[in-house]
């Protein structure tokens, strides 16, 4: 087994969390994660997306790994004020209005001023609204109730809020004595965490890769890209480092690594799913093998980009995924084990 520090990569998981980053708004977690990088003495860089890259130079440089995750998350965008002065929303990302119901939010102004809120359905009272239970959960009801004194629309617009500000939902993250970590968005920043601490822990060990290996930290995969630019021509292997769903039907669970084999888009790679099991059985990491049918992630978005490589996705597994997430420290451990000993271990045909 691994001797890994869980405790500092769910210290991270917690910081990056609780960073506003909607996809399209994600400047301010990128350059956290490029500030402690820079702390850590490990070189990276932006490109125009706004993704943030490392590279880490190997022993073969003909043939090069990429891993990526997203630091982007689910979030909203103020798509009208109304005229008591409450917002309606336009959603960012794949979730379903009751998954956010009843939850604080941040409104962030152009100029950078953050107002709180939450978001409730516009039939809220159950003592005015004979509906109140079972009117839709759509973009008509929901609405953002601000803790400011707004009476009228032009109320709201004297804060400084317009149309197209972006809106976060709050994290509401706890980390619990038997081992659970609960917050939204570990979908993606669980992964993330994961990649920093695995950076971190070659970098501290001057531990030289086989393969040069690229880490991209991208920032739109909730609206359907993010790591599939900036893959440099002699990458040969990609690999998603993203949740694994549960539910019904459902292989994967909150204790052990995911292994995705298929999603929405396809098969991932045969031969490298198979290495990557031989990996966790080799070093007794605990796996599970899954298929997810609604899903799509930054490794199936850089194949329909054109990209000749071997495609996988691999991630923890997430309870109530883009809703109110869960997973184990358990599966951030297995996870993060089966993370290192891909990007040390030798590809199968040397």
């Amino acid at each position: 087994m691994e001797v890994l520090d869980t405790k500092k990569t769910i210290d991270i998981i917690e910081q990056l969390v609780q960073i506003p980053s909607p996809s399209g708004n994600t400047d301010r977690v990128i350059q956290f994660v490029q500030k402690w990088l820079k702390e850590k003495n490990i070189p990276s860089a932006i490109n125009n997306k706004g993704s943030l890259i490392v590279t880490m130079e190997g022993k073969n440089k003909s043939k090069h790994r990429v891993l990526t995750a997203h630091v982007d998350t689910l979030g909203a965008m103020v798509k009208e004020i109304k005229s008591d002065g409450r917002l309606k929303l336009s959603m960012i990302g794949g979730f379903r209005w009751n998954a956010a119901e009843g939850e604080y939010c941040k409104v962030e102004t152009s100029e950078g001023k953050e107002i709180a809120g939450t978001i409730l359905m516009h039939q809220a009272s159950v003592h005015v609204y004979k509906d109140a239970g079972s009117a839709a959960r759509d973009e008509q009801n929901i609405e953002v109730r601000l803790d400011e004194v707004v009476h009228n629309a032009q109320d709201t617009k004297a804060l400084g809020i317009e149309v197209g500000d972006f809106v976060s939902f709050d994290p509401r993250v706890e980390v619990t004595e038997s081992g659970f970590i609960k917050s939204r968005h570990l979908d993606d920043k669980a992964s993330v965490g994961m990649l920093m601490s695995v950076l971190d822990r070659i970098s501290s060990d001057r531990e030289e890769l086989p393969y040069t290996t690229h880490f991209i930290i991208a920032n739109n995969e909730e609206i359907g890209y993010g790591g599939n630019s900036n893959i440099p021509k002699e990458t040969t292997e990609y690999i998603a480092v993203d949740m694994g769903a549960l539910g019904d039907g459902q292989a994967s669970d909150e204790y052990t690594v995911s292994i995705c084999a298929k999603d929405s888009s396809g098969p991932y790679h045969y031969g490298l799913r198979k290495q990557l099991i031989e990996l966790a059985k080799e070093h007794d990491i605990a796996y599970k093998v899954d298929i997810y049918p609604y899903y799509g992630s930054d490794a199936s978005a850089a194949m329909k980009a054109g990209h000749d490589v071997k495609h996988a996705l691999i991630g923890a597994g997430i309870d109530a995924s883009h809703a109110n997430e869960r997973t184990h420290v358990k599966s951030i451990y297995h996870t993060e084990a089966l993370i290192y000993r891909y990007i040390t271990a030798s590809m199968p045909d040397e």
